[in-house]
Formats: structure tokens, C-alpha cells, sequence
């Protein structure tokens, strides 16, 4: 079957799935609960299983397929690697890993001149923190309560979400605060502004009890990801850099879900001006196309390993054909404008279309977002915001939403939901069209929440 056909072909639907149900092992899953569809292909803003099932992906499969589907400048770049080299180890120097690197650089704000490549996004913020840590010759790690940085053994601690809890031992030099979020501010605000001024009051009372001479960084998703995308306030990224600067800490800032277009910038940091001193990447810089991360760093931190090795390595850190992928992707989102498609489609399209349907659904709690990275906040009671379904609810107290993302697929559109909410992430290719197609099947699939609103 090659791109763009839907040719139905059950039976080989159903062994898929049967070899799939045997053999693998789903993150994030109870097994026996689970019921993973068999894809047989995609391309540009859409996939489409055996049965002939065709669906809009307003999830991006996991927020990284930027440039879409099997765009074929990747393809191509990925089988012409292959043929010339497939793999070498990270001690030598090769053309796309030089590139890529060049190519990041060139995309990354202020001094963040030097990349680090890992193999995704969890890696990526395993090295930043090593880097801080090291550089500073502090342990401590401030991240926010509503976050999500990656699984692995740092990472996990870092996460703010529910999915640490299992794994969080409470000993990994991991401290928590809270992030602004105006509409459920932890801090009682009334305004954009005062969420603002008593977040940033908040983050410096922590590194002040916890110690500054303690406290190696402060990681931040720049725009938070899958806890919720919550854009922050005029000020917060600025005023997290100046007590960054004040106390010595090491500002990160994660970019795996937010960076390469995804907010209608290379990087979301572009909105504000504000430059880190490590900036973690994955998911957009290839669109997922071959495994690839990496950390941008900046030049004071690079210079501390001039002399001292850095205590760190992967076999597959740069591997070619990731390079090769991250190379014909950058390339081709500057050549066909897929980072300003991003910026139109979110602000002439998604934008209004979301804020269209605030209106038409009291279900609808609240809409946010930038580019194409928009959340859309479920609620029983407007007045009281109280959540479509609990903070960290399994089981059956999810089926509100397990309804809502029901209504979708069966529409045709393939939406992304966490918790409470339903984020609208198209890839950054997304034409208008399409957008407008997958906001119709939102407003019919609201209409099946509404019906768990309260009445007033």
C-alpha cells in the first residue's frame, strides 16, 4: 500500500492487531484494557487504518509530526542516508550531524550555539539537568506541579503530572512549585497580571527556603505541553530569567512539544525574547520521522566542559539517518513557509474557530493556546469550574471524556485528550481547510459533553 491509498484490506487489519495484542508491551496502558488500531498508512494531515477509515489527526500522533505525514523531502533524505552511510559511532565528524547542528543553531535564540543530541526529547532533559548541575555544582532542580518532561529516571522526578507519582521517590534533588495558570490560579488572582507578579513572588520564595546555593536550575516548558498548554503570562518567562541571573541558577527550558513551528515561532521563546541557558528539543526537529533529541547549549555552559569531559553519552547521540531526517525537515519548513502556515492557520482559523465554540458550548471552560498548540478546557459548571472529569482520574470517572473522544473518531477526526481537556495540535502544515473540517467535528462531538453539564 503506498501513500495516499486506502485500499481495505480487514484481514491484514486483524493480524496486525492480533500480533500486536501478542507480542507488545503499551506505555502509559493497562494491557488487557486496551484496544490500539491498526494504521496502514498516512499522509500530510491525516492516516487511515485497514478498513478504509480515514482520519484527521489533530493529535500530530504525539504533538511531533510538524511537517506532517510522509512528507517526501524527508522520506527521500532518510532513504538517500541509508544507501550512503546508516550509522557511526559519535567521536567522529560527519556532514548531517555538522548540518543539523548548524541548522539548530542558526533557529535557537540568543547565544545557544552548541547542541547535544540524544534520542528524544526525555534524553534531552536528562543531559540539560547533568549540565546544570555540573556547571553550577549544585543538586537541586525546581520544576512546575503541572508539567510534563519524559519517563526516565530524572525526568519522571521532574514531571509535575500524575505519571510521576508511581516512580517518585522524593529523593532525586527534585523540587515542585507552582506555574502560573489564571484560571486556576494557585494564587487566588484576578488578573493576567497579578497571576504573573505573585507566580514570580512564589518561584523566588522557593529558591530562597530551599537555598540558593543549593538550587542547581529552574526547568520550564516554555509554553507548558501536555499539562494543559498553558501560555504564560506577559513577563513570567522574563522575570524567571532575571532571578535565574539574580541567584546563579540555570534557566532551562524545555521545548520538546513547543518548539520547530509548533506555536507559529521556530522556538516559543521567540514570543517573549527571553534566552535560556539550556534549551531541551525533540518531537518538531524531524517530526519524529527517526528518533532524535538534543539540548542547545549556551556558551558559558559549553565553555565548562572545555577541559573537563563531560560525564555523559549515547551510542546513537547525532545518529545519521536522525541528522539526515532533522536536515531535509528544517529545510523544507523554511523553503514552503510551515512555520508562518502555523502562525496563519492559528490566528485566522483555530483561534476564532475555538473561541466561536466557547460560545456555543457550556461545556467549554476555557480556550488557550498559540500557532497550531491549542487546549480546550471541559467543565460540568462554567461558574465553578469544576472539571469534565478529576485532576488524575482513572477508570470509569474518565468516561465523560472516553465519550467525547468516541464522538470524534467515529466523525473521522483523531483528536488528543488528557484529563479534562482536548488539545488541538494539527500538524504545522495543516491547511485552513482542514482546520475548519476538524473544527466542524468538534462541535458536534462537544455536544456529547454538554450533555454532563449542570443545568442552571
Amino acid at each position: 500500500m503506498t501513500a495516499g491509498t486506502r485500499a481495505v484490506d480487514p484481514r491484514t487489519g486483524a493480524a496486525v492487531k492480533a500480533a500486536d495484542r501478542a507480542h507488545v508491551f503499551h506505555s502509559w496502558s493497562a494491557q488487557s484494557l486496551i484496544d490500539p488500531l491498526p494504521v496502514a498508512g498516512a499522509e500530510g494531515a491525516y492516516f487511515w487504518d485497514y478498513d478504509g477509515n480515514r482520519y484527521l489527526d489533530f493529535s500530530s500522533q504525539l504533538v511531533n509530526t510538524n511537517i506532517g505525514h510522509q512528507h517526501p523531502k524527508v522520506v527521500a533524505a532518510i532513504q538517500e542516508q541509508a544507501a550512503r552511510l546508516c550509522t557511526v559511532a559519535p567521536g567522529f565528524a560527519v556532514d548531517v550531524r555538522s548540518e543539523a547542528a548548524r541548522l539548530i543553531a542558526e533557529r535557537t535564540p540568543g547565544d545557544l550555539d552548541k547542541v547535544f543530541f540524544t534520542n528524544g526529547g526525555a534524553e534531552a532533559v536528562e543531559h540539560a539537568v547533568r549540565m546544570a548541575r555540573v556547571h553550577t555544582g549544585r543538586a537541586k532542580v525546581l520544576s512546575a506541579y503541572r508539567s510534563y518532561h519524559g519517563a526516565t529516571a530524572a525526568a519522571i522526578h521532574l514531571t509535575g503530572d500524575p505519571r510521576r507519582w508511581a516512580s517518585d521517590t522524593g529523593a532525586a534533588s527534585v523540587v515542585h512549585f507552582w506555574g502560573p495558570y489564571a484560571y486556576r490560579s494557585a494564587f487566588h488572582s484576578r488578573s493576567e497580571e497579578e497571576e504573573c507578579e505573585r507566580a514570580l513572588r512564589h518561584l523566588e520564595d522557593v529558591i530562597v527556603f530551599e537555598g540558593p546555593q543549593t538550587v542547581a536550575a529552574v526547568l520550564l516548558e516554555t509554553v507548558v505541553g501536555t499539562a494543559g498548554i498553558l501560555v504564560p503570562p506577559a513577563g513570567y518567562l522574563a522575570g524567571v530569567r532575571e532571578i535565574c541571573d539574580r541567584y546563579g541558577v540555570v534557566f532551562i527550558l524545555d521545548e520538546v512539544m513547543a518548539g520547530f513551528g509548533r506555536t507559529g515561532r521556530w522556538f516559543a521563546a521567540d514570543h517573549w525574547d527571553v534566552v535560556p541557558d539550556l534549551l531541551t528539543f525533540a518531537k518538531g526537529v524531524n517530526s519524529g520521522y527517526v528518533p532524535l533529541g538534543g539540548v542547545a547549549i549556551s556558551g558559558a555552559i559549553a565553555s565548562t566542559f572545555d577541559h573537563v569531559p563531560y560525564p555523559g553519552g549515547l551510542t546513537y547521540s547525532g545518529h545519521p539517518l536522525a541528522c539526515a531526517s532533522a536536515v531535509a525537515t528544517l529545510t523544507a519548513m523554511a523553503e514552503e513557509g510551515v512555520v508562518e502556515n502555523a502562525a496563519s492557520v492559528g490566528e485566522r482559523v483555530l483561534g476564532p474557530g475555538l473561541r466561536a465554540l466557547a460560545e456555543r458550548h457550556p461545556s467549554v471552560g476555557e480556550v488557550r493556546g498559540l500557532g497550531v498548540f491549542w487546549a480546550v478546557e471541559l467543565v460540568v459548571d462554567r461558574e465553578t469550574r469544576e472539571p469534565l472529569v478529576p485532576y488524575g482520574a482513572t477508570g470509569s470517572a474518565t468516561a465523560p471524556m472516553a465519550e467525547f473522544a468516541a464522538a470524534c473518531r467515529k466523525r473521522g477526526l483523531w483528536p488528543f485528550v488528557h484529563m479534562n481537556r482536548t488539545h488541538v495540535v494539527p500538524p504545522c502544515t495543516v491547511t485552513a481547510e482542514e482546520a475548519a473540517e476538524g473544527l466542524a467535528v468538534l462541535d458536534e462531538a462537544l455536544s456529547v459533553v454538554d450533555a454532563h453539564c449542570r443545568p442552571r
